[in-house]
């Protein structure tokens, strides 16, 4: 699950949204203000808005952290792995070079 997914439904627990919508949904079919059809319908649409939502503030919160780890120079996961990469490659040229290196004792 990534960051944004977690922030995601922590929002949406936080405010309720989900059970807040199908208890008025709800409340209005039963006054027959609604038929059941169209709840379903207004819990899709809204549940769709709601979801959106979350994710713009995703997107948000997660740009914020990484300008801010930006700011402080910390190397991106990409970074790390292509420096990882590099190091990897460096030491098999080493060992190579050793390997092929005449004994000088």
């Amino acid at each position: 699950m990534s960051i944004n997914e977690i922030i995601h439904k922590a929002l949406m627990a936080g405010i309720g949204v989900p059970e807040k919508i199908s208890e008025l949904v709800d409340e209005l079919v039963k006054k027959g203000e609604l038929s059941e059809s169209q709840g379903a319908k207004l819990i899709k649409e809204y549940s769709a808005k709601a979801s959106k939502s979350g994710e713009d503030i995703s997107k948000g919160v997660t740009e914020i952290i990484n300008k801010a780890l930006e700011k402080m120079n910390i190397p991106t996961r990409d970074e790390v792995e292509k420096l990882n990469r590099k190091l990897t490659a460096l030491s098999a040229r080493i060992k190579k070079l050793e390997e092929s290196a005449p004994d000088r004792e």
